[in-house]
């Protein structure tokens, strides 16, 4: 190859690098858009016709809903969400709330909280009573939103809402 075609060859090589770059976040800004939408979305239905959506959507994911106090406010137990590992393993679970809007409306919203365990060797050495025995360690967060089940919950009780919201997304690109 003489130069110039190697020049053209490694500036084409670059401008689709960056292209794949730019549409890697424009996706993901899209979806981050459309995930805010879906945590201000107020569904036109009453809560009683989504509630049970919702409960669906977690058990579809591997949660076991833990009954309520009451009213449309449920949690799940914990589960475990990577493979048992000395180094630690990683559990979540949910609180979920619905809300109505107003006549006919209502809003969900899906917190998640996070832990991880993880067993450390004991300071005996391997000596002692406690041999064969870890020391357990907790690491916990705050719940946080879920906006990401919330769009999925969108997707799945409101389509014609998802959809148009997927058009709105395209245009604000």
């Amino acid at each position: 190859m003489n130069p110039s075609k190697s020049s053209r060859a490694s500036a084409l090589l670059v401008v689709s690098v960056l292209a794949l770059a730019f549409s890697g976040c424009a996706a993901r800004r899209q979806q981050a858009y459309l995930e805010d939408k879906a945590m201000g979305h107020v569904y036109r239905k009453p809560i009683a016709e989504v509630w049970p959506e919702a409960l669906a959507l977690l058990k579809e994911k591997g949660f076991s809903v833990v009954k309520g106090q009451g009213g449309f406010e449920t949690t799940t137990e914990w589960l475990m969400t990577s493979a048992p590992s000395s180094l630690g393993t990683s559990y979540a679970r949910y609180l979920v709330r619905g809300f109505e809007r107003g006549p006919g409306q209502c809003a969900v919203e899906f917190r998640r909280q996070d832990r991880s365990e993880s067993r450390a060797a004991d300071d005996t050495g391997g000596r002692g009573k406690d041999m064969g025995e870890s020391a357990v360690g907790a690491g916990s967060s705050q719940m946080r939103r879920d906006s990401e089940l919330e769009w999925e919950l969108l997707q799945k009780v409101d389509p014609d809402a998802a959809t148009a919201l997927k058009a709105e997304a395209k245009k604000v690109e």
